[in-house]
């Protein structure tokens, strides 16, 4: 079984940084895309950021330029650094992996139980 935990998350003013981590542990062979993504308060979960297991990263068009994801892979742990936060960046933030715990399995996902982002004055 795996597990994330995240952590990182806050209350900071707009325009400020915040660094959010996710910490994978458990029956890990490999993990291969990890992501961030965010709900609001009364909206969908939507996409904020991934990466691939070689490091290539993707970007929500509401971030990109801001956001940078990255990842430690000998850690098994994904970041996201936040800079120049907005109010609307406020949101729980969860960290997705997809995940195997040997070489003949397939690919199974798991979230993280969120960390909370307040952006405000």
């Amino acid at each position: 079984q795996v597990q994330l935990v995240e952590s990182g998350g806050g209350l900071v003013q707009p325009g400020g940084s915040l660094r959010l981590s996710c910490a994978a542990s458990g029956s890990i062979f490999s993990i291969n895309v990890m992501g961030w993504y965010r709900q609001a308060p009364g909206k969908q979960r939507e996409l904020v950021a991934t990466i691939t297991g070689d490091g290539s990263p993707n970007y929500a068009g509401s971030v990109k330029g801001r956001f940078t994801i990255s990842r430690d892979n000998a850690k098994n742990t994904v970041y996201l650094q936040m800079n120049s936060l907005k109010p609307e960046d406020t949101a729980v933030y969860y960290c997705k992996a997809q995940h195997r715990a040997t070489p003949r399995d397939r690919y199974l996902e798991v979230w993280g139980q969120g960390t909370l982002v307040t952006v405000s004055s």
